[in-house]
């Protein structure tokens, strides 16, 4: 275990190099937040309570899909699954895997240090402004506080687990850009980036709300804004722990399919 927790230790610190790309980001999330946010701010003029939310909590869910949106790699894997990718196609995945060290469970540790990075490097300071600039929701009670980082920290890990699936692809495709893109899409839908998923009317909704993305958004959200209690809550984190577990073990069953099928290009 001292292995992963230095991995992690690595992730961080890594990402916490590139300053000029976690200003730009910062940026680019902050401008977002407040196209989002006028946008939602009109649509809840007309719909009062759309989705069971108030316009209070309706913003709120708004800078926070803004702050977890690389944390828990909303819109892509926070760069490891191209890069795992780009080791699968290169052949440079055989060295990995001969290592003393589970593929799986070194791409996780290096992917929590690199969300702990961008929940405080990109996932604070848009969320301060847009408490600055609009009438945000905010907990009522101390406890929410750690029992939203605790559905962030489960959100991370089915994102993760579901980017580790889109990486392991490239052993069949070659080239994972199309899965990439397949993946992109449903996070950023199936989320709650857009709209929240309760938001989403009939079958379409309830599909939405038990699909594994909404793991990384929408119930972070709802914990933050005290819509699961007692034993609602628990539920919650089982929801996304179930998510956790299963695409975990999917990852896993697939690695083992893949160690069969290494190939090595270009000689």
């Amino acid at each position: 275990m001292r292995l992963y927790a230095a991995v992690a230790a690595g992730g961080f610190r890594r990402h916490s190099t590139y300053r000029v790309a976690t200003a730009a980001g910062i940026f680019t999330n902050t401008v977002f937040g407040f196209v989002l946010a006028f946008t939602f701010i009109a649509l809840w003029d007309e719909r009062p309570n759309l989705g069971g939310y108030d316009k209070p909590e309706a913003l709120a869910f708004v800078w926070i899909g803004q702050a977890l949106l690389a944390t828990c790699g909303l819109m892509g894997g926070g760069g490891f699954a191209e890069e795992l990718i780009e080791r699968i196609k290169t052949g440079d995945i055989a060295i990995d895997l001969y290592r003393p060290a589970d593929l799986q469970l070194w791409w996780l540790a290096a992917d929590l240090g690199r969300a702990a990075f961008e929940l405080v490097g990109r996932g604070i300071v848009p969320m301060a402004v847009g408490a600055f600039a609009f009438d945000l929701a905010l907990p009522d009670a101390a406890w929410q506080w750690p029992a939203f980082l605790g559905s962030v920290a489960l959100g991370v890990v089915v994102g993760f687990a579901i980017w580790f699936l889109v990486a392991l692809s490239a052993f069949w495709l070659m080239d994972g850009a199309g899965v990439v893109q397949i993946a992109w899409l449903c996070g950023l839908f199936f989320s709650g980036m857009l709209l929240p998923l309760t938001v989403f009317p009939g079958a379409l909704g309830d599909v939405a709300r038990v699909l594994p993305w909404a793991s990384m958004l929408q119930v972070p959200a709802d914990v933050f804004l005290g819509k699961y209690t007692g034993w609602g809550l628990l539920k919650a984190y089982g929801f996304q722990a179930g998510w956790a577990v299963v695409l975990l073990a999917a990852g896993r069953g697939l690695q083992l399919v893949a160690r069969r099928r290494v190939v090595v290009q270009g000689g």
